[in-house]
């Protein structure tokens, strides 16, 4: 292996790893914002998927990047809970869309002032054009990924 080859893998490393601890991180940080309107940090996640526009399980899956069993879960709980609910899917028979409550709204904003006093304190730290550069590029890592993992069967780019 070239001295070039193994810098490559050790930044996918460091990335991964950065990653894997940001993740870790975001998870204890929703926790606590979620935590005093009764909701867990997935409750959170999958609630707020759906608050521009009603989705399908797979659709919430699809875009935060988790298995729709998981999302179909959580998504059970929430309508059992009334902050959630099931409507019809003109695109699909079967798939319901997932659509908040009334309620589910009104939970969700209760984490608002937490969770904006959380992104001006990291505004602040970071400062805000660094805090957007950050979002773009974590964001173009994303559609690096997608594309990388969608290449053709074997490819080598493939993993």
């Amino acid at each position: 292996m070239t001295r070039a080859e193994r810098e490559l893998q050790d930044l996918l490393s460091r990335t991964a790893l950065g990653v894997f601890r940001l993740n870790g991180q975001f998870l204890a940080v929703s926790e606590k914002l979620a935590r005093p309107a009764g909701l867990t940090a997935s409750w959170w996640q999958v609630l707020g998927a759906v608050l521009a526009e009603p989705l399908p399980v797979s659709g919430i899956a699809r875009a935060m990047g988790i298995t729709r069993q998981s999302v179909q879960r959580i998504a059970d709980l929430l309508v059992q809970e009334g902050l959630a609910e099931y409507l019809p899917n003109p695109a699909h028979r079967r798939a319901k869309l997932l659509a908040p409550t009334q309620l589910g709204r009104g939970t969700i904003a209760r984490i608002e002032p937490g969770h904006a006093d959380f992104a001006a304190r990291l505004a602040t730290e970071l400062g805000a054009d660094a805090f957007a550069e950050t979002a773009r590029v974590l964001e173009r890592l994303s559609e690096a990924l997608d594309s990388v993992t969608a290449a053709p069967p074997g490819d080598p780019a493939r993993p």
